[in-house]
């Protein structure tokens, strides 16, 4: 199945190398940055959820600049130096004394981080056919947690807060596994250049944001996505631990056991489904994936409501919703970036991954916002009840958008494969 999961083209392959390594680097510090800021630092816990937050924001605001940048100059131009300014920027985390300091070494890795994403799936899309792009994306995302793993448990073994040197090490490291992405992206020099000269004949793009808003089955997609990121995704880090510890009363310690079994649902689980999916519908997949969030929620919600004696089984229903959304993962993650290079054009595939990256940064906003105060009302149960019915609009969404989409688009009709040849590298 890796085999089979594998793209043709050996520069794709080493494009995968540089996202497990770099994934590596993230998983070292992506638990401990609001302990680092609070424990290491001595940042109040106000001061650093404003720091994190402030990260977030930059990324989203720049993100529209990425994408018009990476269709502008091409994703190689763009990616290079973002991978170099987030280096920088991780690394200088080590040097962070003070609120003022982490705002401008955050602020670093949001200018560094805001390309990074849109400009590789730009780079893989480039390098394989529609018929393997599906594939392709869900062995990136599996190689992605893999990596993640690795690093969260080393770095478990490493830290301990009363030696901040030892968090000093995982972000200098983290810096150098950004490097390699960059260093593999060097040796490629004929990968990531401005896609629209193929079609344009080296004249500028035509069109902009408006025109990737005006594509109907995009905008639809956009719309799904919004809506199941916002109860799915966005609600891992603050209702997905809320709920469980606050009303489901089960230990911090079940949380993390829990969120580690996701990581290793996705790595087992990814290339047995996108072997599955091979010829089926995209949509009806991202259905499915609406439909597994929903019972992942419903099972937690479970947890909140059996008797308070009952510690085990409020512990195994966490880990079993942890498990079954990322079960989920597993669909979504293959079919959302190969359906949105399906539907983008050359001109604008900057913008259209750009705009797909968005929608994670959107709901991150949102679902934070709004997962606190629903908790608090009526045990929980608003929460649960707006989660689980966010997840079904979202299916009927999707179910909506396969009337938009040829079957080709659809993934019903497998595309023909065609050979890629590099584009000569720039004179």
């Amino acid at each position: 199945m890796l085999r089979r999961a594998l793209p043709r083209r050996p520069e794709a392959r080493r494009i995968l190398v540089g996202t497990l390594l770099s994934a590596i680097g993230r998983g070292l510090t992506l638990p401990f940055l609001f302990i680092y800021l609070t424990d290491v630092r001595g940042l109040t816990d106000a001061r650093a959820g404003l720091v994190i937050g402030w990260y977030g924001a930059v990324t989203l605001a720049l993100s529209p600049v990425g994408g018009t940048l990476i269709d502008r100059f091409g994703a190689r131009r763009v990616v290079l130096p973002c991978l170099l300014i987030e280096a920088v920027g991780t690394g200088s985390l080590a040097l962070v004394d003070s609120t003022g300091s982490a705002f401008l070494v955050m602020t670093v890795i949001a200018i560094g981080s805001s390309a990074i994403w849109s400009g590789q799936n730009t780079i893989l899309a480039s390098l394989t056919d529609d018929g393997e792009r599906q594939r392709v994306f869900g062995l990136n995302f599996a190689l992605l947690n893999l990596g993640i793993g690795v690093g969260g448990l080393t770095s478990g073994a490493i830290v301990d807060t009363g030696r901040p040197v030892t968090f000093q090490l995982i972000y200098l490291l983290d810096a150098v596994t950004y490097l390699m992405p960059a260093l593999i992206l060097l040796t490629l020099p004929g990968v990531g250049h401005r896609l629209a000269t193929r079609t344009t004949g080296g004249k500028a793009p035509s069109g902009g944001y408006l025109t990737v808003l005006r594509d109907r089955p995009f905008r639809r997609l956009v719309i799904f996505g919004l809506v199941l990121t916002t109860c799915g995704y966005a609600q891992i880090e603050v209702g997905f631990t809320a709920y469980a510890v606050r009303v489901a009363e089960v230990t911090p310690r079940v949380v993390a056991w829990a969120l580690a079994g996701n990581t290793v649902m996705i790595v087992l689980a990814q290339l047995v489904v996108i072997r599955r999916m091979e010829g089926r519908s995209r949509t009806g997949a991202l259905a499915v994936v609406g439909a597994v969030f929903a019972t992942a929620w419903l099972v937690l919600g479970f947890a909140g409501v059996i008797d308070t004696g009952n510690a085990l089984v409020a512990a195994l229903c966490v880990m079993a919703c942890s498990a079954i959304f990322g079960f989920g993962e597993t669909m979504l993650s293959p079919v959302m970036p190969a359906l949105t290079n399906a539907l983008a054009t050359d001109e604008l595939r900057g913008r259209y991954n750009a705009m797909s990256s968005m929608i994670f940064g959107i709901s991150g906003v949102v679902g934070p916002v709004t997962a606190g105060p629903l908790i608090g009302a009526a045990d929980g149960r608003v929460w649960v009840a707006f989660v689980v019915g966010g997840c079904l609009v979202a299916s009927l969404l999707a179910l909506s958008l396969r009337r938009l989409l040829t079957p080709e688009q659809d993934g019903r009709v497998p595309a023909a494969a065609t050979t890629l040849e590099p584009a000569p590298a720039a004179a």
